[in-house]
């Protein structure tokens, strides 16, 4: 069977790779796919971006089913779109995609259905956001409301940083209209993991924990990016953590979208934040939802998957996700992003990638922001380029794995960090 997949990051890659895995499967097609997928066995690029023409496409090809990678095409309703013709697709409808695309429906959301969250105002108006901020107290958090690529988050840790990102976002609109309406949320302390689910409609298949590195610098230091590497499983998310996610979290949501009128397909990332205590007493609370797979999340969570993917997608495509299992290896996956110069505000592009991009058993290296030139060179093209990933039977021999791959690459300015799971790995 032929296979669709919309996107061209690091995720898109990873999933795309894991569905052609499946003997059932002649090929997989990535609209638009980059310069990995555009070399990968099983995978052919279509330079195809608006989802008028991604229906055609589907039409038109025999697609047995679609999967919808990245947020945009969701919140533009790309899943309603192919549903309307028929067409068997894995992701939530526009309505449901608001948890991702509004911050500010997601936290009323998160409010009306008692789902644990910081507390939060919106704001249009720079005066009355200036007014609220002189209320409050550092470390604070200013999210733009609209999609931002992951970067319309910002954590200030002192208030003059605060009132300069609300002049930035409202006024300044540098978040353009993602920006032009503001969340204000308190700062909630502990550590992050992100807990992803599959949903359809009425059953819930969890995937494996992961922690990811929203940081761009060592020590959880600078802005705030698309994500710097991530490891899978999250050794914080314990069973019973796991199971107060569930319950908690999870349920609630998909149980509160129904009860809204919106029955909610595709993936759910729930981002939490857990604080020190004992696993039955710990605060859990959710810092944002996603309604796609997280990025670079996918790819260690990818990694691990020992089980047809192609049947787990179409099982939850057809409402029958309470019949599915997933086998997991039982080790770790761990990668790291080599992003470009001038991540994450102005990358640099254009730059030769050089070095061994090879893959073996126990690594991958998945491609992002790359495309092969007129020249047939293959070169940087966004700001995170490449995510190198690495499975051991253990965490710190994953990530040594990965590491000594990322020495035998190389593109002028490659930026990365070098503490990836050290939450995890402390004093290894």
């Amino acid at each position: 069977m032929n296979l669709l997949v919309i996107g061209s990051g690091g995720r898109e890659h990873a999933i795309a790779w894991r569905l052609a895995k499946s003997n059932k499967v002649t090929k997989v097609y990535i609209a638009p796919g980059n310069g990995g997928t555009d070399q990968e066995a099983k995978l052919e690029n279509i330079a195809i971006s608006d989802n008028e023409g991604l229906l055609k496409f589907a039409q038109e090809n025999g697609i047995e089913f679609t999967v919808v990678g990245p947020e945009a095409p969701l919140a533009q309703g790309v899943v309603d779109l192919f549903r309307k013709h028929g067409l068997r697709i894995f992701g939530p409808t526009k309505a449901a995609a608001q948890l991702e695309s509004s911050k500010d429906f997601a936290k009323n959301f998160m409010m009306r259905h008692s789902i644990p969250t910081a507390d939060y105002r919106t704001f249009t108006s720079t005066q009355e956001a200036h007014e609220y901020l002189n209320s409050k107290q550092a470390p604070i958090v200013i999210k733009a409301d609209g999609l931002a690529a992951g970067k319309g988050v910002v954590v200030a840790m002192d208030m003059d940083t605060a009132h300069a990102t609300v002049d930035d976002f409202l006024a300044g609109a540098t978040m353009g209209v993602a920006g032009s309406r503001i969340v204000i949320e308190d700062f909630l302390k502990g550590e992050e993991a992100s807990f992803i689910v599959m949903v359809d409609g009425e059953h819930i298949l969890p995937l494996a924990s992961s922690q990811d590195h929203k940081r761009q610098l060592d020590g959880d230091k600078g802005p705030n990016t698309g994500g710097m590497g991530a490891y899978s499983p999250a050794p914080i998310v314990s069973d019973v953590i796991h199971n107060r996610v569930m319950n908690e979290i999870i349920r609630p949501t998909i149980e509160g979208m129904k009860a809204d009128g919106i029955k909610y397909t595709g993936f759910l990332y729930a981002g939490l934040m857990i604080d020190d205590g004992s696993d039955e007493t710990r605060s859990i609370k959710v810092l944002e939802f996603n309604c796609r797979m997280g990025d670079p999340e996918t790819q260690p969570i990818m990694m691990r998957i020992k089980s047809d993917f192609s049947d787990i997608v179409g099982a939850a495509i057809d409402g029958h996700l309470n019949e599915a299992e997933i086998e997991w290896d039982s080790g770790f996956a761990f990668g790291v992003v080599l992003a470009s110069d001038g991540y994450p505000t102005n990358p640099r592009k254009g730059d030769a990638i050089s070095g061994d991009l090879s893959e073996s058993n126990n690594f991958k290296i998945f491609h992002a922001g790359t495309k092969i030139n007129a020249d047939g060179d293959l070169v940087t093209s966004g700001g995170r380029v490449l995510c190198v990933c690495a499975v051991g039977e253990e965490l710190k021999r994953a990530r040594d794995i990965a590491y000594e791959k990322i020495k035998k690459i190389n593109f002028d300015g490659m930026q990365y960090r070098t503490d990836i799971g050290w939450r995890a790995l402390k004093g290894n």
